[in-house]
Formats: C-alpha cells, sequence, structure tokens
C-alpha cells in the first residue's frame, strides 16, 4: 500500500524546469506567447479551442469552422495527407493560424503492435513498457499524431470489467511505476521532443472501481480508497511531468468526474500542482444530463468548465461549442474562466512545437510505417509478458522433431485476436498468428495441423467501438457444422503427438463497452478443451485474453498452460519461441486470479480482520 503522507508529497513536476531548457522554450516565453494570442482572439475563437471533435470522414461543418478559427483539436485522423489538408485549412484559412492537435487512441501501438497493456504490466518492467510506448510515439507521430490517449492508470479489481484490460491490474505500486514509464516513453525527456506524443492519462478518477464491474457504472469509494489505492497512478503520472489529463465518465461518490471541482481542482491542480490541460471523454459533458447531474447541455458545459474542465471531447457538435457562448452572456460563466481553459490548450501546442511545424512530411510517415525495426522490440515484449501458470509432467518445453502437433482453437489463426482490442492502425497482413508462428519456427521438423474445433459466438450487444475494428469473414456455424468441425479437431488431436489449443476470449470481449458477467471460457470452448484431454495426448493450453477466466477444470486436467495475452503483431513468433524454450515466460500476474466469479471482488492486499478457525485461539 502506498500511504498517503507519500502520496501526497510536495514531489510535484512542473512543467518547467530542465524541459524548458533542452527545448529552448522558458515559461516565461511561453506565457507571453499565450496572453498575446488570447489577447486578438475573439470568444468564438477562444471557445472554439476548448472542443476536441471525432473525424470519420469529410465534414463541410467541421471544415467551415476550421475556417473561422473555432475548432481547436481533431481526432480519429491517421492519414497524413489528410491531416495536413486539414490543417492547412485551420493554419492557413483561419484568422489567426491557430494549428490544429491531432489525438489518437495509441495503446499498445500504433502500427506495430505491443502486448496489451494487462500484458506489458504483467512483464512486472517499466522500462519495457516505456520502450514500447516510445515506438508507438515515433510511429504516430510520423503521421501527424501529436497526441495520445493513454496510458490507462484506473486500478481495476474486478475481472468482469472490460475495461481491465487497459490497466495494469489491481496494485497501486505496480500501477504507479507503469504509469510513470509509459509517460516517459510517449512524452520522452520533455514535452515536445521530436518523434515523440502528449501523453494523457486517464480515467480520472475511481474508473476501474465501477459496481458490479459494470462499464460506466457508478463508483463509491472512500477518501482513504481513493488516496491509497486508486489516486496513486495518476500521481506517478503527475510527477512524471504527463501533459493532459482526461476525465472519467461515472459518478464519483454521486458527483461525476468530469464536474468534480474535488478532483479537478482541489486534488489535481491544488495538491498536485498539475500544469497541464484537463480533457473529458468522449460526450462525457453531454452525459452529465445522464446523470441528472445537468437539466441540459448548457447547464453540462457550465458545470465541468466551473469545475476545471478545459476541453470536451465528442463525437459531434460539443456542449461547450453550441452553449457556452450564450451562458457567457447570460453571466453564468465570466471570461476568465474560458480564457483559463484556454491557456493551457494554447501551452500545449505551443511545446508541441505545432505553430513553428504544423505539417507533417508524407514521405517520412511512409519510411517510417513501412520500417520493420520495432518488430524485434514486439517479439521480445510478447515473450517477457507470458505468464507460465502450468507445467506438469515435464511438457514444456517441447520437441518438436518429428512430432505430429495438432493446433486447435477459434484462436489459433486468427489475426485480429492475436492483436487484442485497442489496435487500429496496424497492418493485419504482417500480424503473426499462433498458428504461423508454429508453422514458421516448427513446419520444417514437424508436421502440423489445424483445426478449429468451436466458433465463439458473438456478442449480443455489439461495442459502439465496432467500426474501428477490422471485421472477421465467414458464416456462423450451425449445429451439424458445430458437431463436425468439434469432432474433426478432436480427430486431429487424436491420430497427434501432441495437442495445442488456443483458446480465449476474442477481441471485442475486452476493452470498453466489453464487461461480462462470467469468467468461464466463451462458447463450447471448455467442452472442447475437456474432448481433446480425453484423447490422453499432452496439450498445452495457450490462452488469449484481457482478464482472469474460470480455470477450475483446467488447471487440474491440462498440464500446460500459458497466459499469453493478446501478444500483438509478433505474438505467433514470441509463444513458438517459448514453447520450445528458445525464450523463458517472464510475467507474473498483475492481479489477484479467481477461482469462480463469486469470489469477487478479491486481492491480495485486502485487511485481514478475523480468521473463523481462529475463533477458539482468542
Amino acid at each position: 500500500m502506498v500511504c498517503a503522507s507519500l502520496l501526497f508529497s510536495a514531489n510535484v513536476l512542473a512543467w518547467g524546469a530542465q524541459s524548458d531548457a533542452e527545448h529552448g522554450l522558458k515559461d516565461a516565453e511561453i506565457s507571453a506567447r499565450v496572453e498575446g494570442i488570447l489577447k486578438q482572439m475573439t470568444l468564438q475563437e477562444k471557445i472554439g479551442q476548448l472542443s476536441l471533435q471525432f473525424v470519420f470522414g469529410p465534414s463541410a461543418s467541421i471544415e467551415s469552422n476550421l475556417a473561422k478559427g473555432e475548432l481547436g483539436s481533431l481526432l480519429f485522423v491517421t492519414d497524413p495527407h489528410e491531416r495536413n489538408r486539414l490543417q492547412h485549412i485551420a493554419v492557413e484559412q483561419s484568422r489567426l493560424h491557430i494549428p490544429l492537435i491531432f489525438g489518437f487512441d495509441v495503446i499498445h501501438g500504433f502500427r506495430t503492435i505491443f502486448p496489451v497493456p494487462i500484458g506489458m504490466a504483467a512483464s512486472w518492467e517499466p522500462e519495457l513498457s516505456k520502450t514500447s510506448q516510445a515506438i508507438a510515439a515515433r510511429e504516430a507521430s510520423a503521421v501527424g499524431i501529436s497526441w495520445a490517449f493513454a496510458p490507462m492508470v484506473d486500478i481495476a479489481r474486478d475481472p468482469r470489467w472490460g475495461r481491465i484490460v487497459e490497466g495494469s491490474g489491481e496494485d497501486p505500486y505496480l500501477g504507479s511505476q507503469m504509469a510513470a514509464a509509459q509517460v516517459k516513453g510517449f512524452q520522452g525527456e520533455y514535452i515536445g521532443q521530436p518523434d515523440h506524443l502528449l501523453a494523457c492519462v486517464k480515467h480520472f478518477a475511481g474508473y476501474g472501481a465501477a459496481i458490479g464491474g459494470r462499464d460506466y457504472d457508478e463508483s463509491n469509494l472512500s477518501e482513504a480508497q481513493l488516496r491509497n489505492v486508486y489516486l496513486p497512478p495518476f500521481h506517478a503520472a503527475v510527477k512524471a511531468g504527463v501533459g493532459s489529463v482526461m476525465t472519467a465518465y461515472m459518478d464519483l461518490n454521486d458527483v461525476p468526474a468530469t464536474a468534480n471541482r474535488w478532483l479537478l481542482h482541489d486534488v489535481l491542480r491544488s495538491e498536485w500542482g498539475f500544469k497541464g490541460l484537463v480533457v473529458s471523454d468522449a460526450n462525457a459533458v453531454k452525459d452529465l444530463t445522464s446523470h441528472g447531474f445537468a437539466a441540459n447541455n448548457q447547464d453540462a458545459a457550465v458545470r465541468a468548465l466551473k469545475a476545471g474542465l478545459d476541453m470536451e471531447m465528442s463525437n459531434g457538435p460539443s456542449a461547450i461549442s453550441t452553449k457556452l457562448k450564450s451562458s457567457y452572456e447570460e453571466g453564468m460563466v465570466d471570461l476568465q474562466q474560458i480564457e483559463d481553459a484556454d491557456r493551457y490548450i494554447l501551452e500545449a501546442k505551443i511545446r508541441m512545437g505545432l505553430f513553428e511545424h504544423p505539417y507533417v512530411d508524407e514521405a517520412h510517415a511512409v519510411s517510417i510505417l513501412n520500417s520493420r525495426d520495432s518488430r524485434e522490440e514486439a517479439r521480445s515484449a510478447a515473450q517477457r509478458s507470458a505468464v507460465l501458470l502450468r507445467n506438469e509432467e515435464h511438457v514444456l518445453p517441447l520437441h518438436p522433431k518429428g512430432k505430429k502437433i495438432a493446433v486447435i482453437g477459434p484462436l489459433a489463426d486468427s489475426k485480429v485476436d492475436t492483436l487484442g482490442p485497442w489496435s487500429f492502425q496496424d497492418d493485419l497482413q504482417e500480424t503473426l498468428t499462433v498458428l504461423d508462428g508454429l508453422r514458421s519456427k516448427f513446419g520444417t521438423v514437424s508436421e502440423i495441423s489445424f483445426a478449429p474445433g468451436v466458433q465463439i459466438p458473438p456478442r449480443f450487444v455489439p461495442s459502439p467501438f465496432a467500426m474501428l475494428f477490422p471485421k472477421k469473414t465467414g458464416e456462423q456455424w450451425n449445429a451439424e457444422r458445430a458437431a463436425q468441425e468439434s469432432a474433426k479437431a478432436v480427430q486431429l488431436a487424436s491420430s497427434s503427438d501432441l495437442a495445442i489449443l488456443v483458446l480465449g476470449e476474442e477481441q471485442d470481449m475486452s476493452g470498453e463497452y466489453a464487461s461480462r458477467t462470467s469468467l468461464k471460457l466463451p462458447g463450447d470452448q471448455e467442452n472442447l478443451l475437456k474432448a481433446v484431454v480425453a484423447t490422453g495426448k499432452p496439450v498445452v493450453l495457450i490462452l488469449l485474453n484481457g482478464r482472469p477466466l474460470d480455470l477450475r477444470w483446467a488447471s487440474q486436467h491440462v498440464p500446460a498452460i500459458l497466459e499469453v495475452w493478446y501478444p500483438g503483431t509478433q505474438g505467433g513468433i514470441a509463444v513458438a519461441d517459448l514453447l520450445d524454450g528458445s525464450a523463458v515466460p517472464g510475467g507474473k500476474l498483475p492481479f489477484t486470479w479467481p477461482r469462480d466469479v463469486g469470489q469477487i471482488p478479491t486481492t491480495y492486499d485486502h485487511n485481514l480482520t478475523m480468521h473463523p478457525n481462529d475463533q477458539d485461539k482468542r
């Protein structure tokens, strides 16, 4: 545990000092530039800087607002040519030539995909995370992304919550170390360092404690829990110099985080001395009305701004952009509150060098994205993140020479599921599945055959972010086809010397909007596992997943179990390295693994009170 007295020490890293000396910018110079810009801005231009809007294609209204200087930031523009086109409108057609800042969800890689964050946390190596995020920053910044909406540092103690996959698990110390390392990886030694991004630590705060593990639901936490468990990773990110903070969706103790002045002002600004900008999560300001906290969008915009929010993220015209001018005219907010928010945003753009270098070199972007220099780092990260859960009867390492190997399971040859959630700009063609990796490494010395065995049923409620992920192809099997495929897989195992089963969750079963009521292997996977084990052949179970799963049966009947999470671009070859002993699985679990969902919540550091078997000893 991290005690409150340590958590709130005076060790606060300001934006200036060493970083400014290296960057050639002084705080006073930046402040003077900001004030000079503010003096020239109209009210509508000042309000426009406070909005970050989604872009999924050409939009006349967005381009009109850019030309008028009434929109400050865009999200989801990753084509460097389109990015430059929009930036030209903002810089050359607007009155004051203020550049846009382009943001993107760079979570565990950009083109080169690393293991998901919970997997990286399993390495217990902050430097590994720092290196991976520096690579992601280099690739993303090459196409013109200046702002990454990561790291996510929410402590997660309910594995039913889908976003456990994005963080570092249940421990505040590990979470703090990983948070600081990722900030340094994204930003470098100072904000604005070439080939780096502005980091955004999220979601402030308590999001991971949503009741029942239900995404977006309320959190009710004592101040002791907040300060000792849920806030330390955020504080570590602030001390590491993070440039921005994203607010959480949910109610924290009956006050929505996006309009929670205690969080955004008293703790973040006053206690920690944070000097960066605060942005909402998508549509979180408008959702203040859903909470019943705001009467309408105008009330929501005013409440968020007064609480300490600087920028609203939305997938359409924001509450701030449409309602703040009338709120000012009606005396609901004053000019200083608007300008204070603008100062943080303009300062970030100046520090990132966007006024001097608003455009990107499109040829350079192609060169960086086509480079394979980072692939070995991704392979190593997948090896060091993997956790060996069980190895009995000397099943591992494998000696594949001359063996018939059956590779079975619905995830064994799925590129999308090898990458995992929150990977939007990957190159699927170069992604190595487990089957790819085994064939590449063992194909010349052993006979490798594949059967999926079962299909995982699709989610009943599709994620609102499904449009961002590649779609799986192929028809759903009917009952007859399902029986045939299962029998084929069992027969393949029976005729082989060894069976490697690749089971777990499809990538859209983890992440945002992906909570589960059960931790069981989805679909008919456990029955397939039981049938293959019943053949009597040695079995290795490889898990692709973003949360602990119910392994009660497997832990008693499967001799070798290897947790590889969603291992990323080089995941398949990394798994092959681990299976034959070329690499050693370096991971340790970053959370308590429950045997049954009924045990939740259970953590290693819960307070001991009374044990029923000790009553007679008192």
